[in-house]
């Protein structure tokens, strides 16, 4: 069981309810451990796109919103949807607010005396708002490359390797996709200039990042694809990217600490004589 703790806030971003990749059934093992006072959904949480063609709806995303309900009656968690470019089947219905739950487009978070820009981040993807028909041929190809990571991975399990993940080493080598990273951090630090804000908080690109841009702070929260991450901020206004596995390895750890421990004392069986 993961320890519980009890957050100011926390964000979550590309969970992408829908598709066979989302991380659904971790997510909500997280969210009943960590809960907060106010959680902010940044977009891409349920994927239109993949609903609309071959996406198929499970209980285990089900049991995501269910366990968002039980946060607002229990902790009377106030929870805001930021409108994504996945789940843009959104933009009828915006702005919207009933009771705890609100969905918007943006949303500034005010904090300690500080101001946050926070937004999805599809806006200065040009690739997404210009060319709709070239995003999406994109995220074909992307859903091919976790297929094949998903594949490369099982095997490395069955050799006893830790998991290893090909999109983000792509990201993190290829120099278009690390130039298109950097411009894209810096167009939101700029926003939240013209926002009067001293922090930015985005998704979409399914990179975790605290990162500072002279008197700007950008934050990234990740996904729930592949990083599994959550950006928290503690009561006394300090932020943190939370890693699922990590949470994991600190659970497992001290129980199997616990079980070197254990003395297995064989009792000696009592002798038999035979007639």
């Amino acid at each position: 069981m993961l320890k519980q703790n009890h957050y100011k806030t926390i964000i979550i971003s590309d969970v992408h309810l829908g598709t066979n990749t989302s991380k659904a059934k971790e997510l909500v093992r997280f969210l009943k451990t960590n809960t907060c006072d106010k959680l902010i959904l940044n977009g891409d949480i349920i994927d239109g796109w993949r609903l609309k063609k071959s996406g198929k709806w499970k209980k285990k995303h089900t049991r995501f919103f269910k366990v968002l309900v039980k946060m607002m009656g229990e902790f009377n968690t106030e929870v805001i949807y930021i409108r994504g470019n996945h789940d843009d089947f959104l933009d009828n219905m915006m702005p919207f607010t009933i009771g705890n739950l609100s969905i918007r487009k943006d949303y500034i978070h005010k904090s300690f005396g500080k101001n946050y820009y926070v937004v999805h981040g599809d806006i200065f993807d040009n690739i997404t708002t210009n060319l709709r028909w070239l995003a999406k041929l994109g995220d074909i190809g992307y859903t091919f490359l976790l297929w094949m990571n998903k594949v490369y991975n099982n095997r490395r399990v069955k050799r006893g390797l830790p998991y290893y993940s090909l999109s983000q080493e792509i990201k993190q080598r290829v120099k278009t996709a690390v130039s298109y990273i950097s411009s894209f951090e810096q167009e939101l630090v700029n926003l939240a200039k013209q926002k009067n804000c001293q922090g930015v908080i985005c998704g979409h690109i399914h990179h975790p990042d605290i990162r500072e841009y002279g008197n700007i702070t950008y934050y990234n929260s990740g996904d729930w694809i592949e990083s599994l991450t959550a950006l928290v901020e503690h009561y006394n206004g300090n932020w943190e990217i939370l890693y699922y596995n990590n949470l994991i390895k600190e659970e497992i750890t001290p129980l199997s600490n616990q079980l070197k421990n254990i003395e297995f004392v064989i009792p000696k069986l009592p002798q038999i004589k035979l007639a």
